[in-house]
């Protein structure tokens, strides 16, 4: 795009506006998303884009980390880029300390070590299944095929919804996690609301043993949540669950099908793979997440104006070499404490689904290489990645010998 100078804020130096819009990089990360995020260490620490009624952008783990803690001067009420009506309603993501707290508590249940064993179960029982259906065919379409499926079969269960469900439910996720297009996602926030209200008022009428009813039957500084309130936790569980570990796990599979070395790593050494997770949720982190500044706040030397917009994403933590050393390469030997990530989030709002996560990701190397050792892409056929509040894959096809 051609930079208008007139459109450039008055506290924004010219020299930190970079032409760099984070949904359109898919050429230039058609193979390596995060890699084409990294670009951005090339310039200043901070950085101010055009893009999306404009955004700053923090490159650097430690402002990152900083801004994740800072809650009183980065609020969490706006964490998308562009800026919309929807992001206050997803709770309890939408809400800072100590608001947030108590919409936090209601769900942490459901990731206590008693729930992950049986969710854990759910998902291994499911790894299974699929990869025996698939392994005779030589080839496949991982994200549809496996990597979507795995973790909407733990997660429609947890919220006791129809399996079958996922076919529209599924590209409700990939509207909310991918587009800048405001109208599509309220479009879409319209029909998850039209969709779930049935299933709360039946709940909230006799609540079961499902994370819905859990939310429902919980204490919110003494009172029960109020039916917006249910929805707007619903809607968040169920946007999470349906989308981010299926793009993790395209990530990693990409990643394995080019590096036989690294797949032969795992199989012939199981007990890297605890090491080999935290070493892709570290190269291959997803969210883009955002703030919005409570009020004008100076920090290092920059001047932040009330309700400007700053996008924190975790791949550039990671991707940092002040973090990371040899950031870009995939080294399933460096020490636990050399492995450098936010892939989680950071302080109050890290993600509660964080263990379950990366259970699923153990799944599927333990199962998937049992069976499938060696694969590769699919010369004939193109992967396409994409970026957005959340980098994924969205097709992946693998060959292999039968």
């Amino acid at each position: 795009m051609t930079l208008n100078v007139d459109s450039i804020p008055e506290n924004v130096p010219p020299e930190l506006v970079v032409d760099f819009d984070f949904y359109t990089i898919d050429e230039l990360g058609k193979e390596d998303i995060q890699l084409a995020w990294s670009t951005l260490h090339d310039g200043p620490d901070i950085v101010w884009s055009p893009h999306h009624g404009g955004h700053w952008i923090a490159t650097r783990g430690e402002d990152i980390e900083a801004m994740q803690l800072d809650y009183e001067h980065f609020s969490h009420r706006q964490f998308t880029v562009p800026r919309n009506d929807i992001d206050q309603h997803a709770l309890p993501l939408g809400l800072d300390p100590p608001a947030h707290t108590p919409f936090r508590k209601s769900i942490m249940p459901t990731f206590m070590p008693q729930s992950i064993k049986k969710l854990e179960a759910v998902a291994r029982d499911t790894a299974r299944q699929l990869i025996s259906e698939i392994a005779p065919r030589g080839k496949c379409e991982f994200i549809g095929d496996f990597a979507k499926v795995l973790p909407i079969n733990v997660f429609l269960g947890m919220v006791n919804l129809p399996f079958e469900h996922s076919k529209f439910l599924l590209p409700w996720a990939e509207v909310m996690v991918r587009t800048s297009d405001a109208a599509a996602r309220n479009e879409v926030y319209v029909n998850m609301q039209n969709y779930l209200t049935p299933y709360i008022d039946e709940r909230m009428a006799n609540p079961g043993d499902d994370v819905i009813s859990m939310v429902i039957t919980s204490d919110i500084n003494g009172r029960p949540p109020s039916r917006e309130e249910v929805f707007g936790m619903s809607t968040l569980l169920l946007f999470g669950g349906l989308d981010t570990v299926a793009s993790q796990l395209g990530f990693i599979a990409h990643f394995l099908a080019r590096n036989p070395g690294h797949r032969r790593e795992l199989i012939e050494q199981p007990n890297l793979r605890a090491r080999a997770t935290e070493e892709f949720l570290r190269r291959f982190s997803l969210p883009n997440t955002a703030r919005v500044l409570t009020g004008d706040y100076r920090y290092k030397d920059i001047q932040f104006l009330k309700d400007d917009l700053i996008l924190m994403p975790k791949c550039l933590h990671a991707m940092d070499d002040r973090k990371n050393a040899n950031p870009a390469i995939v080294d399933f030997h460096r020490k636990p404490s050399e492995v450098k990530h936010v892939a989680f989030g950071g302080g109050p709002h890290i993600c509660p689904g964080a263990v379950l996560a990366r259970r699923e990701i153990m799944i599927f190397m333990d199962e998937w290489l049992a069976v499938i050792p060696d694969f590769e892409l699919d010369p004939d056929k193109s992967t396409v990645m994409k970026s957005g509040p959340v980098n994924g894959v969205l097709e992946l096809h693998l060959k292999w010998s039968v």
